[in-house]
């Protein structure tokens, strides 16, 4: 894993990745239970070909090492300027191991503290935060990472003692977009990090940024289905349970993600650019 907890002595994260996400099975397999994402927050200036000439030397200390854990690193197209690098486990228990597996190997563990001693220098902020998967909450998740160039991440902080309000909004949303086969979004808990509790993020990848306009049609088809007293009522659970809510997009930034080598084949549009 492109481990930072190194980094942290110097400078103080959908869908998504390793092993269970970035699988090239025919049939794409679920999110990944556990989503680890490490956010870096830039200093002004330092965006662009400096970051990604930084992220190599990661990239090539995984290279070198043929480290099993893949990442998709992503660049933000609003809000502050970062980078986020997204991980996947099946559970904890894999995370775990994935951390075992880099304390062991100690040619790899030094050249990723060099790179990071390299990578502070450019950075104002850095954290991680970890996910759970909910597929209750989620909807037609079967789609290839791969071919996902951007991903929309919309955050919602829920009021204390308000989850039963939060979890039948969530069904509307899942039910009522149940025959829109073309809608995709995978729901996940904040479990550790700075905004662990009462903190849910909504994953939307996409191949293209007309499938924002696209939601704009199937959102006026949901509400048109939902009619006035189901609205009023959507917004009654929203004002009861949703403190506040926050939508960014991300593109992602291929020559700093660490991912499986036949993606520069199967998804060249993306993956197979020098």
């Amino acid at each position: 894993m492109k481990d930072r907890t190194l980094q942290l002595l110097t400078v103080a994260s959908l869908f998504l990745a390793a092993g269970v996400v970035l699988a090239q099975d025919a049939t794409p397999p679920a999110p990944p239970n556990v989503l680890v994402i490490q956010r870096e927050y830039l200093k002004p200036g330092m965006a662009g070909s400096i970051h990604v000439r930084s992220e190599g030397n990661f990239v090539r200390a995984e290279t070198d090492a043929k480290a099993p854990t893949h990442y998709i690193a992503m660049d933000s197209m609003s809000g502050p300027t970062r980078a986020l690098f997204v991980f996947g486990f099946d559970s904890f228990e894999a995370y775990g191991k994935d951390q075992e597996s880099l304390n062991g190997n100690p040619t790899l563990a030094a050249a990723i503290d060099q790179a990071a001693l390299t990578d502070g220098q450019l950075l104002s902020r850095y954290d991680i935060q970890t996910f759970v998967y909910h597929p209750e909450m989620s909807q037609h998740t079967g789609i290839d990472a791969s071919h996902q160039r951007y991903w929309e991440f919309t955050s919602y902080r829920i009021k204390p003692g308000h989850e039963k309000e939060w979890n039948d909004l969530v069904k509307i949303y899942v039910d009522g977009f149940a025959s829109m086969p073309d809608r995709h979004w995978a729901a996940y808990e904040s479990r550790y990090g700075e905004d662990n509790g009462g903190v849910w993020v909504v994953i939307t990848p996409m191949r293209t940024l007309a499938e924002l306009d696209q939601g704009m049609i199937a959102g006026k088809t949901f509400m048109t289905a939902q009619g006035a007293d189901g609205m009023k009522h959507i917004e009654d659970l929203a004002a009861d349970c949703i403190l506040s809510s926050q939508s960014n997009l991300f593109a992602v930034n291929a020559k700093e993600s660490y991912v499986d080598p036949t993606w520069a084949t199967t998804a060249p549009e993306i993956y197979g650019q020098p």
